[in-house]
């Protein structure tokens, strides 16, 4: 494959599922890619130990950017993106997902006039409470080349009338991401050991989308069900992120997370081990409605909407916060030994862990095209 000059494709990322999920991207493309961190979510405790744990090159990072509104996130982002981009004009610029980093690089890379390129492209939850529903759809609308994950996401930009020429069916980057940062079994053996876990036999729940933690009701609902399906054979994990600590320091429900096994944030590969072995999953997070298709394990998703309806045919299922909680993880967990069989039987829905090859190839189209010609 025609090789790419050093840091000719910006890659502008802010969150760590972008992270995750670029990893094997910016590996394929070695020195061609020019990573920059706007900071929407950095932390030294999360982003940065992503970072190493990825072992991912140190970024160009933004600043004034992290816990501000949306519209200055993306505002003091645009800003000093497009002087980057000014100072060292990139051949292409790549953005993944639906997150205000995102937005902003896909604005700078179309104020500039330098290709697009959307990676997971064409998800769509039709729920337009969501910020992230009005990011993805802006991105889709100017990006150059639209990378969707599935079929299904083809299928709906088709039906917005995105022209099928900037369309590709690449499969999602998470599927490499997963089987790249899993433990092995003895390493996964060990962290059950380290946290008194027995495999099949544990809950792992998340939960941090505002919609869960912001409410105090929900919150109140989310951490209830969690508690009253604790017990003594079958402790419920929670790693819990700062921003809903705080959140339930702020409503009072402190004790609530009394029944619950608390630990600190995990790091991407420690969190795939623990899910890996998992009887069930109950999360809020987008991500992990991918993960648990790979990892062969049921969750229950605690939204409103999802953009990932793949995950629910066989994997997941989507409840509000409150009783069906419970109902559905009880469901769940009564199909025992035979259920985990059944999942891990199936193939995901993602692809076939080569996304990140064929958005190289597609990238190498737009950002070399003169060279590719004088190579034919």
């Amino acid at each position: 494959m025609q090789s790419l000059p050093a840091r000719s494709v910006a890659i502008v990322l802010g969150t760590r599922p972008e992270l995750v999920k670029l990893t094997d991207l910016v590996r394929l493309l070695g020195p061609a890619a020019h990573l920059i961190h706007t900071g929407q979510h950095y932390d030294e405790e999360l982003s940065g130990r992503f970072l190493t744990e990825l072992g991912l090159p140190e970024p160009t990072f933004l600043t004034g950017v992290g816990g501000r509104p949306r519209a200055v996130q993306v505002s003091a982002a645009l800003a000093q993106l497009d002087a980057l981009f000014a100072a060292e004009p990139p051949r292409a610029v790549v953005v993944q997902g639906d997150t205000n980093a995102a937005l902003a690089g896909a604005l700078a890379a179309n104020a500039r006039g330098i290709p697009l390129l959307h990676v997971e492209a064409g998800l769509r939850s039709h729920d337009r409470n969501m910020p992230e529903e009005h990011n993805r759809v802006l991105i889709d609308s100017i990006a150059d080349v639209l990378c969707a994950a599935t079929g299904d996401n083809r299928a709906s930009l088709l039906a917005e009338g995105v022209a099928d020429a900037r369309i590709a069916v690449t499969g999602n980057t998470v599927v490499e991401a997963v089987h790249g940062q899993l433990p092995g079994a003895a390493e996964r053996a060990a962290l059950l050991e380290r946290y008194g876990l027995v495999a099949d036999g544990y809950v792992l729940a998340t939960v941090h989308r505002p919609e869960n933690t912001d409410d105090a009701d929900a919150l109140r609902a989310v951490l209830t069900e969690l508690g009253a399906l604790a017990a003594p054979d079958r402790p419920v994990l929670l790693p819990l992120h700062p921003r809903t600590r705080a959140r339930v320091e702020a409503a009072g429900l402190e004790a609530l997370l009394a029944p619950l096994t608390v630990t600190a944030p995990l790091g991407y590969a420690e969190f795939l081990g623990l899910a890996r072995h998992a009887a069930l999953l109950v999360s809020d997070s987008g991500g992990i409605q991918e993960e648990c298709t790979v990892l062969g394990r049921p969750l229950v998703v605690v939204r409103r909407s999802t953009e990932r309806p793949e995950a629910m045919a066989d994997f997941a299922e989507l409840v509000v916060p409150g009783p069906a909680i419970g109902a559905a993880a009880r469901r769940r967990l009564a199909e025992g030994p035979a259920g985990l069989a059944r999942l891990a039987a199936l193939p995901s829905p993602f692809g076939d862990g080569r996304a990140s090859e064929r958005i190289v190839a597609l990238l190498t189209a737009v950002a070399a095209p003169a060279e590719l010609a004088a190579a034919a």
